[in-house]
């Protein structure tokens, strides 16, 4: 039987107390069978954050602006060069379409799931009811307190300081340096789990078909002159990156599947996101409950338990700290430089160069 092309990554983190992207804060879903909200972070935003973590050279985008007939600014739509020969638009995909132009469009090798909840009630959202407190009154000469009120007009004006003074006086009251906002927030906590899979035909080959093109025709003459191999996969004819170069971008993706971190501006209150567990396979229903959540029939209330199932046909790769959430898990140091390595050997090992012997 021919190995699958395809190398499917569980990964199970932990949370505490952290928001993963702000959309009236935290952003959430709804669990229809546990109805509980769950607190989740998009594939889009897990994607970007491995991409980041490559720390190789990335592509030059163009970030265009129009400003119209009333001198308004308005964003316009990015554009990518379309070059695969940077590794964030090889890995990452790209697209450029503009009217009466060609068209390009490549899809991502890596397919990335959101990162959510292990089970409903293994993680979720809290909601504080401790208020956003910015406090300077400790020292209220070093900062200055301006009070203000709308005039006839409906402009707002200063309040004299001789007036503001006789009006806190009158009225009884202090106004300080300090601001007070008694809404809550909500953050995650929990365990959670992204899936991530690596389809091999495509990871290091770009399309030529013309009829559904991946790249312009400059962009195509300039990968050829630069030692890109042609080729044919089970799509079609097609360029294949340089093996010197596959070995200098396999390491490094294989750390950025591991090791990527939330580091968009859209996340907040810090949280270390530690690995608990990696598990790695070519087979997508085995990936599917090596890692999971299993619901207690040993309680009242609804109940779930979290689950390292070693007898799925997957490697698994577990860390110390494993044994802080799973009852007798145990762990290694050295866990997640054993997945990375993995993850290297199974990338080296794939014929690039004779996908269909």
């Amino acid at each position: 039987m021919k190995n699958s092309p395809f190398i499917y990554l569980r990964g199970l983190r932990h949370a505490e107390h952290t928001v993963f992207g702000v959309s009236n804060g935290q952003k959430f879903y709804r669990d229809v069978q546990f109805n509980r909200d769950m607190a989740y972070s998009s594939g889009q935003q897990v994607k970007r954050s491995v991409i980041e973590a490559l720390e190789l050279p990335f592509a030059a985008i163009t970030f265009n602006w129009e400003i119209d007939a009333n001198g308004k600014a308005g964003m316009k739509e990015p554009h990518s060069p379309c070059d695969p020969s940077f590794p964030d638009q090889l890995l990452g995909g790209f697209m450029k379409a503009k009217s009466n132009s060609y068209t390009v469009k490549r899809r991502s090798p890596l397919s990335i799931s959101a990162m959510r909840p292990l089970h409903p009630l293994l993680g979720g959202l809290e909601r504080e009811t401790e208020p956003v407190v910015f406090d300077r009154s400790s020292k209220p000469e070093a900062h200055k307190v301006v009070v203000s009120r709308l005039d006839d007009k409906g402009k707002r004006q200063e309040i004299p300081q001789e007036e503001l003074e006789e009006w806190l006086v009158s009225n009884q009251r202090n106004l300080g340096p300090k601001y007070f906002n008694p809404s809550g927030q909500t953050r995650a906590s929990g365990l959670f789990v992204y899936d991530i899979a690596i389809d091999l035909r495509t990871l290091f080959t770009v399309s030529t078909n013309k009829l559904e093109p991946e790249l312009f025709p400059e962009i195509e003459k300039k990968l050829k002159e630069d030692g890109w191999i042609e080729g044919e996969n089970i799509f079609g004819k097609c360029l294949i990156c340089p093996k010197e170069k596959r070995e200098v971008i396999i390491p490094t993706l294989a750390h950025a599947l591991i090791n990527w971190r939330i580091t968009s501006n859209q996340s907040r209150t810090f949280s270390l996101m530690e690995t608990v567990a990696v598990a790695i396979s070519d087979n997508a229903n085995q990936i599917a409950y090596a890692i999971r959540g299993e619901l207690r029939d040993d309680t009242e209330r609804p109940q779930a338990s979290p689950r390292i199932d070693e007898t799925a046909k997957a490697d698994f790769f577990i860390t110390p700290i494993a044994s802080s959430f799973i009852a007798g898990s145990i762990g290694s140091a050295d866990a997640l430089d054993k997945a990375e390595q993995a993850l290297i050997e199974k990338m080296m090992a794939f014929d690039y160069e004779n996908q269909l012997n």
